[in-house]
């Protein structure tokens, strides 16, 4: 498991169900299992969530990858990747504040999730936004398909996002 600085702990200790008196199942995961939960197939997708000018929330759903290599120190399991347009609402609030919450869950039983407080960094390289894209398209489309999103999606325009994470929470089987 992460240091205090990487993994928050899950709070209260134990997580009693009130109902019962006994502990629930749960439990946190290690920075192994989110690796194995970020990696994992079928790929969940991430939601992001940004900041408005105005200082509204915004949240949405978006296509992402672990970098691994980018692990260190300062974050085990490396940095979260995707890409967005320059002038989209998220392109948008993350140039202006670069602080997202990120949110990756599992929908089916016995229910997952990993949230992220991290710092965003954007750039516009197009060969970097490309080959993102193009692993992006064969991660959630088939490795058939990669090529024809990194071509799609690696254009003018579009963002690569690196999220490097500064907060993580993370509990396996909620209702094991």
């Amino acid at each position: 498991m992460g240091s205090p600085q990487t993994r928050a702990p899950i709070d209260p200790p134990g997580l009693a169900d009130p109902t019962e008196g006994a502990p629930l199942p749960c439990h946190p995961m290690s920075d192994d299992d989110v690796r194995s939960f970020l990696q994992s197939q079928p790929a969940h997708t991430a939601k992001v969530a940004t900041v408005r000018a105005d200082g509204r929330s915004h949240v949405a759903p978006v296509w992402f990858a672990l970098d691994t290599a980018a692990a260190g120190p300062d974050s085990p399991i490396g940095d979260i990747v995707f890409t967005t347009g320059e002038d989209t609402i998220k392109g948008k609030g993350l140039r202006r504040d670069p602080r997202v919450a990120i949110c990756i869950d599992d929908e089916r039983p016995p229910f997952s999730f990993v949230t992220i407080d991290g710092v965003a960094t954007l750039s516009d390289d197009s060969g970097e936004v490309a080959r993102w894209a193009a692993m992006l398209g064969g991660r959630y489309m088939g490795g058939e398909r990669a090529e024809e999103y990194g071509r799609r999606n690696g254009v003018p325009g579009e963002l690569l996002v690196r999220v490097r994470p500064l907060r993580i929470v993370a509990v396996a089987d909620l209702a094991d």
